[in-house]
């Protein structure tokens, strides 16, 4: 993309492709840091959840949801998927990484080959329920947005729809794989 980019602007504009790119990473890189403020607030609140106890609490409260979803009985998985759907909802996908890495190296047993609680972890990151989509008003926000806030509610519309889609595929497709 980047490539047939550059070989359009070659041909309409010749002398002004240095320029656009030098001014396209300026701008990247100005929003890189204004998101990382976003950022680092956020995993600081994480961080101060997991220190505070708050994220065993957390999973306690979603337990019911985990334990039917994953199919796991184990409390410190729980509380790592707990912390990253927490994070997920809140539009932090960056921030919930290292939680959702070490529940999938939890849930790993060793096989080399994905089982459902994996795939399904897998889903609930890629459709995650958004409550509060953080990193997208930020970025509406230093897009200048006059109401970078007005995509909450079809974001929780559209997460919801995607998660419920999501979670029933896995659940199907879970059935015909042990029917095999």
């Amino acid at each position: 993309m980047i490539c047939s980019s550059i070989a359009l602007l070659l041909s309409t504009d010749p002398s002004s492709v240095l320029s656009v790119m030098i001014e396209a990473s300026g701008g990247a890189l100005k929003l890189c840091l204004e998101l990382c403020g976003v950022y680092a607030v956020w995993l600081g609140i994480l961080e101060l959840v997991d220190a505070s106890g708050l994220s065993a609490h957390l999973a306690k409260l979603l337990h019911p949801l985990i334990k039917k979803l994953f199919k796991i009985d184990n409390r410190e998985i729980e509380k790592m998927i707990a912390l990253n759907m927490s994070a997920n909802m809140l539009g932090l996908g960056n921030a919930a990484t290292p939680m959702g890495i070490k529940a999938m190296q939890a849930l790993d047993d060793g096989t080399g080959i994905a089982n459902t609680a994996m795939i399904m972890l897998i889903v609930i990151n890629a459709t995650s329920i958004q409550l509060l989509p953080s990193t997208v008003i930020g970025l509406r926000a230093a897009a200048e947005s006059l109401n970078a806030a007005d995509i909450i509610l079809p974001t929780i519309l559209s997460t919801i729809c995607t998660s419920v889609l999501g979670v029933t595929l896995v659940k199907l497709f879970s059935r015909f794989r042990r029917k095999k």
